[in-house]
């Protein structure tokens, strides 16, 4: 069966398809194309249910009603998560004052901050862009996701809020829920089955072959060192990673329980693979 993958051209989405794309964790059920685009690209894309599986923000899960949710692949930080960054020390009463750049409106990261500070206005950005706008002025305040989260120091721009450790208190320790995949559910629970099972050993061989899948991951470095990417990588492929268990799954419908509660995203039924 030939199928459709969407992924970002991030490092830890490209170390989790390793074993994928480059045939070394075959499969006899599927031949894949895969597709690269921005996070943000990839959730409007998955409002019209164009590919077969793709990667998605959580937060997207609100408006892709033709999607099921993968056990596998899922991006979720382990008392750690998006920040927010500026170049002096601010209050939240300040922050809310300020138009924040944001990586997207239907990403996870813009949902978290505004169930911890409310509603607040916003200039949307391309992710990689926000931390120069901030640190030029271009904007005074600045959410910030992927391998930027870490690098905020050597762009001369300070941490003002920690999203992952707020929901990680608010939540007594559920996993963070970032990004996960998806895939069209007309597809049938049989073969969604099936493919969360190949992913989940990609990702797995992966792991296994850590030094060979982040050389791989390293074209999706940005300019990064390799330390960073290796240091980012190991945040976000972790145990909810390979499978979500119960915590992973916890966390997304408590995410999506605290948004409607706020009026913030529909009243919808998510959909999860089975176990």
């Amino acid at each position: 069966m030939e199928i459709s993958v969407g992924h970002t051209p991030d490092s830890d989405d490209a170390f989790m398809f390793y074993g994928m794309f480059t045939g070394k964790v075959p499969s006899p059920e599927f031949t894949v194309n895969h597709v690269i685009e921005d996070i943000e690209k990839l959730n409007r894309k998955a409002t019209d249910p164009e590919l077969d599986v793709t990667a998605v923000s959580v937060h997207a899960c609100a408006f892709i009603p033709g999607y099921t949710i993968l056990r596998s692949g899922g991006s979720f930080g382990i008392n750690y998560g998006p920040i927010v960054t500026a170049k002096k020390q601010m209050t939240i009463d300040e922050i809310k004052k300020c138009k924040i750049a944001i990586p997207g409106k239907m990403t996870s990261a813009f949902l978290l901050l505004q169930l911890m500070i409310g509603k607040f206005d916003y200039v949307e950005m391309n992710f990689s862009d926000i931390p120069e706008a901030v640190k030029s002025g271009k904007v005074d305040v600045g959410l910030v996701i992927h391998e930027t989260q870490l690098s905020y120091e050597q762009e001369d721009n300070v941490k003002i809020l920690d999203v992952g450790e707020w929901w990680d208190k608010t939540t007594n320790g559920l996993p963070v829920p970032l990004g996960i995949n998806v895939m069209r559910t007309d597809l049938g629970m049989e073969t969604i089955v099936k493919f969360d099972k190949y992913l989940q050993a990609s990702i797995e061989f992966g792991i296994e072959h850590f030094e060979d899948a982040i050389e791989y991951a390293m074209q999706y470095a940005r300019g990064k060192e390799k330390s960073l990417i290796e240091k980012f990588v190991k945040m976000y492929v972790n145990h909810v990673t390979v499978n979500m268990g119960d915590p992973g799954e916890e966390s997304i419908r408590r995410l999506f329980q605290m948004a409607k509660e706020k009026g913030l995203v529909p009243d919808f039924e998510i959909s999860i693979a089975s176990k």
